[in-house]
């Protein structure tokens, strides 16, 4: 599979020189959406059970097969990881299935791209893009399972998500954090060197076109 599509291609040779002029201003951003983010304390336990009823929703075993095929056999991890992120917020509607680059310098910059599936068949491409926070060095690509709770339609998932702090799994090469805005709650799980990205809490940023702007 190639890795990221034009634009994105260029982002790796792009990051460092970019996120010197973009780390203040997205720490300044990051700082304004959690503070409003945390003024919501459902929005802070992001992921909860209660809130999937009423919507057709993936299984487990389903999940597991689609994470399978995408990430390959290296990632011994998944099950577990899925499992974890099922205990936590229960089944979900959708999920995205993609890829992303990181350029990151203390305050990083993250870009992807892939699509979102729903249970009815429903599927739309998606694109992401926002800072990170945290010591994330060099520019590198990994792969993303997003899975997506409480969506009605492929048009909700483009919005602006904050991470939730201490959400932050790892395990087999694997790793989960969730994000939530007002209505969704999201649970990326991502592989190999980017699996270290959810650790650290920023937010993302879901568009239908894809942008430079990660704000």
């Amino acid at each position: 599979m190639t890795y990221l599509p034009s634009p994105f291609k260029a982002v790796a040779s792009l990051a460092i020189t970019a996120v010197v002029a973009f780390s203040v201003s997205a720490n300044a951003q990051l700082r304004d959406n959690s503070t409003n983010f945390n003024k919501t304390k459902s929005q802070k336990a992001a992921y909860t059970k209660k809130q999937t009823s009423g919507r057709e929703t993936f299984s487990s075993a389903e999940i597991v097969t689609k994470g399978h095929s995408f990430f390959g056999s290296t990632t011994n991890g998944l099950a577990q990881a899925v499992e974890y992120v099922f205990q936590k917020a229960g089944r979900p509607q959708g999920y995205i299935i993609g890829e992303e680059g990181a350029g990151a310098f203390i305050g990083g910059l993250r870009y992807g791209e892939g699509t979102l599936f729903l249970k009815d068949g429903t599927r739309k491409k998606v694109y992401w893009q926002g800072p990170s926070v945290g010591f994330d060095f060099g520019g590198n690509g990994s792969r993303a399972l997003v899975l997506v709770y409480n969506i009605d339609d492929t048009s909700d998932i483009f919005s602006r998500f904050v991470g939730v702090d201490g959400s932050a799994y790892f395990i087999g090469g694997l790793g989960v954090n969730f994000q939530s805005n007002e209505k969704l709650s999201l649970a990326p799980i991502r592989t190999g060197i980017g699996a270290r990205l959810g650790a650290n809490i920023g937010y993302l940023k879901y568009t239908a076109k894809p942008t430079w702007n990660p704000f």
